[in-house]
């Protein structure tokens, strides 16, 4: 006799939903500067010859996590959308399913992370991890470990975040001053017994109190153990209950979460009055990634994007279908797709974006070059960062310079003003004679 019997199928919910967020990156202009009509989206930017983006997704699609809100700015989205569907993405991330959306905003007016966070919290029904498209993270610290964490403090003590932290070495390699600072580390101060963050230094405290940190007996009390470091950084990696979305909605005037919202949300685990007002209990954990247990890096900087490439590469790597000509050089740099290298050229320490063309002669040192740059013959670029689309002209030499589009266009009109000037007095002689 045939058992027909159905074993019912048992309902799934998500118990985290992983939101990326990828804005302008305005601190990695002239790179992100419209080429033309189109934009050049930070997330898409490349790192080892692959989108930064790549990064995070694959970080959460192996901790098992399916489902990814990501949201940009409106302008990027084609670009974003194009790739996310293209066959080499669909491939890498066929487990993971991405939600695309968009939020309005300007490169010159960005809206902060609670702003972004309130007007899509309608679409983050669980609790959710919230990961910037910028953060490499090193194979020893899987984000497994991180919702491990974050899982074990809910359960046990209330905690309502689980941020993330880490200590970096910079590369002994020297930026140009004009490339901008790299990320400066933020004081905090955490109990490493129970893991839990104490205090994190605002802009705000920091103009009210110069170099010292002003912390409160009843802190130090509770936590007579607790540690003060100046040299962490933050990974803006936040696992977060459902309910930080309700705090945020009532306090609507933070804007960024680490300068407002946490230093306001740490005073709440030690001050018995604010936690009566908001009749809970509210700890934020905190996970420490050390520079000796692996390399990571937000790469939300010029610094920072060359250092991250550097990084990846043992000597050389040249991306799919470029060409390079006879008595080139080429040390420790990353090449993209579809460039070519012409006759003699010597390139050490650079990045250069897909479509860069070369010229004969010339010289590139420490250098990052923006898609579709052309380098005319015998040039020669020191430490200086190009926007998708510039020309430098042949014999031109340029040393510690960003170099924008509307600079380099600008400079054949003037010269052709000046003919033009010239040429009318000639005419207007003529016609008095």
């Amino acid at each position: 006799m045939m058992n027909f019997d159905v074993t019912p199928v048992e309902v799934v919910t998500r118990e985290f939903v992983a939101v990326i967020l990828a804005g302008f990156g305005n601190e990695l202009l002239p790179l992100t500067g419209e080429h033309g009509d189109e934009p050049c989206p930070k997330a898409l930017l490349p790192i080892f010859n692959k989108p930064m983006l790549d990064y995070p997704l694959s970080w959460v699609e192996q901790s098992g996590i399916k489902d990814v809100l990501l949201i940009c700015p409106s302008s990027h989205r084609p670009a974003i959308s194009h790739y996310i569907h293209s066959q080499s993405s669909s491939a890498s991330f066929s487990s993971v399913h991405i939600d695309l959306q968009t939020f309005d905003e300007s490169q010159e007016l960005s809206a902060g992370t609670c702003s972004v966070l309130r007007h899509f919290a309608s679409r983050i029904k669980e609790d959710f991890i919230l990961i910037p498209c910028d953060f490499i993270p090193p194979p020893s610290l899987p984000l497994s470990k991180l919702l491990n964490k974050f899982r074990t403090d809910t359960m046990s003590d209330g905690s309502i975040v689980t941020s993330c932290w880490y200590e970096h070495r910079s590369d002994k390699q020297t930026t140009s001053d004009e490339w901008g600072s790299p990320a400066q580390p933020t004081p905090i101060v955490w109990d490493h017994i129970s893991g839990t963050l104490l205090y994190v230094d605002s802009p705000r405290e920091a103009d009210k109190n110069n170099d010292e940190l002003e912390l409160r007996m009843t802190l130090l009390s509770r936590y007579p153990q607790a540690k003060l470091s100046s040299r962490l950084l933050d990974s803006h990696v936040y696992i977060c209950k459902r309910a930080v979305l309700d705090l945020l909605a009532q306090k609507t005037r933070f804007d960024s979460l680490r300068e407002d919202f946490f230093p306001w949300l740490c005073k709440l685990q030690y001050q018995s009055t604010k936690q009566e007002k908001y009749a809970t209990s509210i700890r934020i954990g905190i996970i420490i990634h050390r520079a000796d247990d692996g390399f990571a890096i937000r790469v939300n900087n010029l610094p920072a994007y060359l250092e991250a490439n550097r990084h990846f590469v043992v000597d050389t790597s040249i991306g799919d279908f470029t060409r390079v000509e006879e008595k080139s050089t080429i040390k420790k740099s990353t090449i993209g797709k579809h460039c070519v290298i012409g006759k003699m050229v010597k390139i050490v320490g650079c990045v250069l974006l897909d479509h860069c063309v070369i010229s004969d002669g010339a010289k590139l040192d420490g250098c990052i070059l923006g898609n579709s740059t052309i380098v005319g013959s015998k040039a020669e670029l020191v430490r200086c960062v190009t926007q998708a689309g510039y020309e430098v002209k042949d014999n031109e030499s340029v040393r510690h310079e960003k170099l924008d589009i509307s600079d380099w266009a600008a400079q054949p009109e003037d010269s052709e003003g000046d003919v033009d000037d010239s040429t009318g007095e000639e005419e207007s002689d003529e016609d008095e004679d």
